[in-house]
């Protein structure tokens, strides 16, 4: 490799290596999550791959179905890791940073070769370590050696042969949806569509089908060859040499050949203008749909009130961006939705979580940032003679429009699909339209007391100005916390939540006391009664905070 090439692989892996570590917040979050889901899978994998190990090394496993199998294994995990090179590719790596300083300054093959072996360290620091872990501890219970070094050889190469290809896919996916007018136009239609295909093809279990189509499709074709490496050093199961040797070769020609169209890609890609989309009609249309917003607010509020909401509504129209942490709760439902879809119907639970999604997304829409959202504009905010109950006003008028409705329309909706009888879905629409009329004072309020002013990535190439993390958390617990108490109090479970509050707690050393049920229903009527007092006092403290705020 070429010594700009490794130049500018260091500095890709050292930028995105401090742009983690970086941020201690998203750390911790990786930590935990790494903690959470691989955590139990590592424990029982050093349970049992010992103990695999030693059934495979005395003969106890059928050797053709073990190579079936892990060829097709290997085979699926090579396709995978072309698809998570693409999208990395699309969202980084075909990205340039100042492409008119990088492009000039090394030659286009080294910059090429220098991102595919960056993505190729940045995806071997994730995987490679867990599967020398595993692969010596297979090698332990077979007894030799020679699996510790195939398997992880084996990782290395899928590496090494899906990242160029998937540099070619990303960065031709981008090229589509960046350059090629006619896909362009439509891209956010179409990135939305995509997505939508991914993750409900894991919730209708249409992910499990395709995979096994195609676990049956390549694990007998040249993509399974892999496998076969696997198995060397392995005495009572023989790989095919033939796939052996065409792995390796196979591999030793195909690398040259996908950084060569790798290179002729990027050439395309990085040299073409981005496509220049023009829409005559939208400003027309926004022009229209602000009128007709105002027209609507006119009765009953004061010019400085309508326009300070228009003009919050359109800000967020015209950067939904802003607006994208708003959807990550809506990624749990993936794990219900094969259930809902099965049966039918949808879970009284779900109900009232949705409901619950729904008032908590109606303070986060336009309140729970109340400074930081004028962005560049704050100072000439605060310097005029608008007063804080107008921007507060405003900040709440405009999430009640969007919340309102879309809080009937759910809690109804769900409440009559779901098995909660007229009575509960009353009480549920209820409480959901309430909460959307509040949420936005609680929020306001809060985010008052948290503002941030800077903007943090939303993703590798965009920016946005979002709530603080403290003020998500704060805000979050003031809605959870007197919904939960809410219900406990409603269904007369505290006797039963106590039980399982007191089961809990006698896990924990040194801590030995019983709660009661009528002790968690005086907690439960403490909890709701400051979530009823909140959202007023929050109001009033954002007014103040407005009225008060100096700019240093």
């Amino acid at each position: 490799m070429s010594s700009p090439a490794t130049v500018i692989a260091r500095t890709q892996v050292r930028r995105t290596i401090r742009t983690v570590v970086g941020d201690r917040m998203k750390l911790l979050m990786m930590a935990g999550i790494a903690l959470l889901a691989l955590g139990p899978i590592t424990a029982v994998g050093l349970l049992i791959l010992p103990a695999f190990g030693e059934e495979v090394a005395t003969g106890a496993v059928d050797a053709p179905i073990a190579l079936e199998i892990v060829s097709g294994v290997t085979a699926l995990a090579w396709l995978f890791l072309i698809l998570m090179a693409g999208i990395r590719t699309f969202t980084a790596a075909a990205n340039l940073d100042q492409p008119a300083l990088v492009l000039p300054s090394a030659p286009l093959r080294s910059t090429v070769i220098g991102n595919i072996v960056a993505e190729i360290l940045l995806f071997a620091i994730w995987l490679v370590p867990p599967v020398v872990v595993y692969s010596a501890a297979f090698a332990s219970g077979a007894g030799t050696v020679l699996p510790a070094l195939a398997i992880p050889f084996v990782a290395v190469l899928l590496l090494v042969t899906a990242v160029p290809i998937g540099f070619v896919v990303g960065t031709w996916a981008r090229h589509l949806l960046t350059v090629y007018e006619p896909i362009a136009r439509y891209r956010t239609p179409v990135i939305v569509l995509l997505a939508l295909a991914y993750f409900g093809s894991i919730a209708t279990g249409w992910f499990d089908t395709v995979a096994t189509f195609l676990f049956d499709l390549v694990g007998d074709g040249p993509l399974g060859w892999f496998g076969h490496v696997l198995f060397l050093g392995i005495p009572t199961i023989d790989p095919d040499p033939a796939a052996v040797v065409g792995a390796i070769v196979g591999s030793a020609v195909l690398i040259p050949v996908a950084v060569a169209i790798g290179v002729v890609s990027a050439r395309v890609h990085w040299y073409a203008d981005p496509a220049r989309i023009q829409d005559d009609s939208e400003p027309a249309a926004t022009g229209e749909g602000t009128d007709r917003l105002s027209g609507l607010l006119d009765h009953g509020l004061s010019k400085p009130v309508r326009t300070m909401t228009v003009t919050a509504i359109r800000r967020t129209k015209r950067a939904p961006i802003r607006l994208a942490y708003a959807a990550y709760p809506l990624f749990g439902m993936l794990f219900f939705a094969q259930e809902i879809i099965e049966t039918g119907t949808i879970p009284s639970y779900i109900a009232v979580l949705l409901c619950l999604y729904v008032v908590w997304g109606t303070g986060v829409l336009f309140a729970l940032n109340p400074l930081g959202d004028f962005g560049r504009a704050l100072p000439a905010v605060m310097t005029s003679s608008v007063a804080g109950k107008t921007a507060v006003r405003s900040r709440l008028i405009a999430s009640a429009l969007v919340g309102v409705p879309l809080a009937v329309v759910v809690s109804l909706s769900v409440g009559i699909i779901s098995p909660l009888s007229l009575e509960e879905t009353a009480v549920l629409a209820t409480g959901t339209i309430l909460g959307a009329f509040v949420a936005p004072a609680l929020a306001v309020g809060v985010g008052s007391a948290f503002p941030r002013f800077g903007s943090v990535a939303v993703t590798s190439n965009s920016e946005a100005v979002m709530p603080s993390k403290m003020a998500f958390l704060v805000y979050s617990a003031g809605i959870i916390l007197p919904t939960m108490a809410a219900v406990v109090l409603y269904t007369e479970a505290a006797p039963v939540a106590a039980e399982i509050a007191t089961a809990l707690i006698t896990l924990l050393p040194e801590l030995e006391f019983t709660i009661t049920g009528d002790q968690l229903t005086l907690a439960a009527w403490a909890v709701l009664i400051a979530g009823i007092v909140a959202p007023p006092v929050a109001y009033r403290y954002a007014v103040e905070q407005f009225d008060w705020y100096r700019i240093d």
